[in-house]
């Protein structure tokens, strides 16, 4: 495919930049090839919000990042009608959302109507103000980042809300080789960053297009949607394992699973997917 040199492009500036952490950078490329969000689990400090940022860097589009915190409200989002009282009219004056890609840092710090503002966006791919839709840009992609339930002062996400994700990944601490990468990179000093690939908005839209071109046999996508169906009756298909899944998938499943199949074979240089 012509288009993997600009991929592998932006793969290599993104490891130029992060250590370790394929899963992340896998699942970021899936999910920007395929318009699909990414939910990401871990601690503080696993290069998270540097993945991201990066990531935004390398296709040259805009970029957000929002704090989530339990005062925050939905308008701090999505943006707001603002009166002037020299024209006696009111202005829409947009969000934090309306980024190409935005950063959805400790979502579940945040209360359940501003977690349902932020999911409401990704579904619709636009925002309700006053009763006038506003559109989200063309290329809109949310990484959210929650810390773990444990951790005090947190609001999971109920399963209405996490089926909203295509993608979710959860990060351990890096090797310690990596570890110690990422201590000599640190005591060697930032220096230049390295220059972003020759990759626009534009190229990753077209992307888009191609990646919903990579052939799925039948085969598959009947085992797609096998695999699928077994979360929800699970004593049919895994009898030990009955009980083990408290809430089946639904068949958004299916059309993630295949459409992050169909993104890994394009990011892999082929035109059809393989089991």
């Amino acid at each position: 495919m012509n288009d993997m040199t600009p991929l592998q492009q932006l793969r290599g500036y993104l490891e130029s930049v992060i250590v370790g952490q394929h899963d992340l950078l896998d699942r970021l490329l899936i999910s920007l090839l395929t318009g699909g969000h990414l939910l990401v689990e871990g601690l503080p400090g696993l290069a998270k919000t540097t993945a991201i940022k990066t990531l935004a860097e390398g296709v040259h589009a805009g970029f957000q990042r929002i704090q989530f915190t339990p005062d925050l409200l939905p308008s701090d989002l999505t943006g707001a009608e603002i009166y002037d009282p020299e024209t006696h009219q009111f202005s829409f004056r947009a969000g934090p959302l309306f980024h190409e890609i935005v950063l959805a840092d400790e979502i579940n710090r945040a209360p359940a109507k501003v977690q349902a503002a932020l999911l409401e966006a990704m579904q619709e791919h636009q925002v309700t103000i006053a009763g006038v839709s506003h559109p989200l840009p063309e290329l809109f992609m949310v990484m959210a980042t929650q810390n773990p339930l444990e951790q005090a002062g947190t609001y999971p996400l109920p399963e209405a809300q996490l089926d909203r994700f295509l993608l979710h990944v959860v990060l351990d601490y890096p090797a310690e080789a990596e570890e110690l990468e990422i201590l000599r990179r640190h005591r060697a000093g930032h220096g230049a960053r390295p220059q972003a690939p020759r990759i626009d908005v534009g190229w990753v839209l077209e992307a888009r297009s191609k990646v919903e071109q990579v052939h799925i046999a039948p085969e598959l996508e009947a085992w797609i949607v096998r695999l699928v169906a077994a979360t929800r009756r699970m004593a049919d298909f895994v009898p030990e394992a009955a009980g083990q899944i408290e809430c089946g998938a639904s068949p958004r499943a299916s059309l993630a699973l295949a459409q992050a199949a169909q993104a890994l074979a394009f990011l892999r240089g082929r035109d059809f997917v393989t089991p």
